[in-house]
């Protein structure tokens, strides 16, 4: 199966000598502006992945082939977004061992809430790890850290990521401490 990968180097050149650990699967085309989101954190954390459309109802052959080939192919976790039915990140989660994280995507009528129940009530034995509606970000930081238990420079990447979270909020103005404000008349 030939699919559209993105890789980045660290400098954030287009790199092709790297094979993708995570597989970023959408629904739709119209689920990639979220998805975008995750692979944005992969590329910050430096962790190859690759993006395309694989529909669980327009292409289930597709869907198949890809569940069953991912693992040989080298991909090790598996993010799907879906809207509505949501049954993409279930149905590889059916189809294959590798750990499977599903993005609710927002819908125009439930704004996702029929996705976020579809993705998080599956059945016994067939685990897929849920993030928020929306959640590419998480859902590109969970798959990292995932890998970061078996590829030491990913752990550490995401180590340096979490401690310059804390300092963004540690540095912003609401952290910790009063606002001090001061105005041209006072009460005496």
């Amino acid at each position: 199966m030939k699919q559209q990968s993105r890789r980045r180097s660290q400098d954030g050149s287009l790199s092709d000598d790297r094979e993708p650990l995570v597989g970023v699967l959408g629904g739709s085309k119209s689920d990639f502006p979220i998805l975008e989101k995750a692979g944005a954190i992969l590329t910050e954390l430096n962790v190859p992945y690759e993006l395309l459309v694989v529909s669980a109802h327009r292409t289930p052959d597709r869907l198949f082939e890809y569940a069953a080939s991912a693992a040989d192919r080298g991909i090790e976790v598996i993010i799907a977004g879906a809207g509505g039915a949501a049954h993409l990140p279930g149905m590889l989660a059916a189809k294959t061992h590798l750990p499977v994280i599903g993005v609710p995507i927002p819908t125009e009528h439930l704004r996702g809430l029929d996705s976020l129940l579809s993705i998080v009530q599956m059945p016994r034995g067939i685990p897929v790890a849920t993030v928020a509606i929306g959640g590419g970000e998480n859902a590109g930081l969970l798959a990292a850290q995932i890998l970061a238990g078996r590829y030491p420079d990913i752990a550490e990447r995401v180590k340096q990521y979490r401690h310059r979270q804390t300092e963004t909020v540690l540095n912003s103005p609401e952290a910790g401490g009063a606002k001090t404000f001061s105005s041209s008349t006072h009460r005496e």
